[in-house]
């Protein structure tokens, strides 16, 4: 019997159009999309559609309109039967709608706060992220160490084999690219983002976040989710509290979840949501698993899950 392991996109999956095409040929992804409007007062639809790029680049659009095109996704697919799910960063919360440990509203409220909070830190605080491509974990866990002395750095996410994301101040950034380069990454980039997500640059943001926390109803999850911070499964809605603030400051160790999920009997990943990022690293992953994504409506044709 096949378990299907639901995954939903994070921050930077985002395109101008995006949704569009489930909103004219789908009615429960279109309501979701109005609902959305209404309970966040302006209309996100039109800027998923149409844009501007610039605007929808802005973090704290990008958060709501990627978790509302995900779930929007979701709740039109009534034959999928998830036995867990994982999201990564952002995507975590589309996860917890997926296994009923948070409504949809609660949900988007707290989504389009917390990509305001993140914007705002990252004006406050300026930093960047780089992604390094060949070192391994421990490797470049101690060569962020060893360039701390110019700044705050540390691996922001742990994505698959060797594919990694460091995050922290343009001075420890730099260092660590630096060193990188010398001990021989096959690829150093700084990536252009609005903030050092995913480091204790995040701190502000997290403080925001934890009061909006624990005014929040969350309920025990129906399923597993496997959270960034451990990558390990919670499904008790303390632990998901927790996990959910302990993350923005916190490693998303991605690589983990997605070995941790084949581990406890996933036989299949489906990504739910914009692009196709998690596919490419579920494979790099776990390249012995199938691997199948609906973002397009078109995709549910060429789906095939059972």
């Amino acid at each position: 019997m096949k378990s299907m392991a639901i995954l939903f996109p994070g921050q930077g999956s985002q395109y101008v159009g995006m949704g569009k095409d489930w909103y004219d040929s789908d009615a429960s992804a279109r309501d979701l999309f109005i609902r959305g409007d209404e309970i966040l007062g302006f209309k996100l639809s039109e800027i998923c559609f149409n844009g501007p790029e610039e605007e929808l680049r802005q973090t704290r659009n990008t958060q709501p309109a990627i978790f509302l095109h995900s779930v929007g996704v979701l709740m039109s697919q009534k034959n999928l039967d998830p036995r867990m799910a994982a999201g990564h960063s952002l995507g975590e919360y589309s996860a917890f709608v997926a296994a009923g440990a948070m409504e949809f509203e609660t949900a988007l409220k707290l989504v389009r706060l917390r990509g305001e909070l993140m914007q705002r830190a990252g004006e406050e605080n300026k930093g960047t992220m780089a992604a390094i491509v060949g070192l391994p974990n421990d490797s470049l866990e101690a060569l962020c160490r060893e360039a701390s002395p110019e700044g705050i750095v540390q691996p922001a996410n742990f994505n698959s084999p060797g594919q990694t994301v460091i995050s922290g101040s343009v001075q420890g950034v730099k260092k660590a690219m630096e060193l990188a380069k010398q001990r021989g990454a096959k690829l150093v980039k700084e990536l252009v983002v609005s903030g050092a997500f995913h480091s204790p640059l995040m701190a502000s943001a997290q403080d925001g976040l934890r009061k909006a926390l624990e005014e929040t109803e969350i309920h025990n999850a129906r399923f597993p989710v496997y959270c960034n911070v451990t990558g390990e499964p919670v499904t008790e809605a303390g632990e998901i509290r927790d996990s959910l603030n302990r993350q923005l400051t916190s490693p998303v160790r991605w690589e983990q979840t997605i070995k941790n999920m084949v581990r406890d009997g996933a036989t299949q990943f489906c990504e739910i949501g914009p692009g196709k990022v998690l596919q490419g690293l579920a494979r790099r992953t776990e390249p012995s698993v199938p691997v199948t994504g609906i973002d397009r409506f078109s995709d549910v044709r060429e789906l095939a899950i059972g």
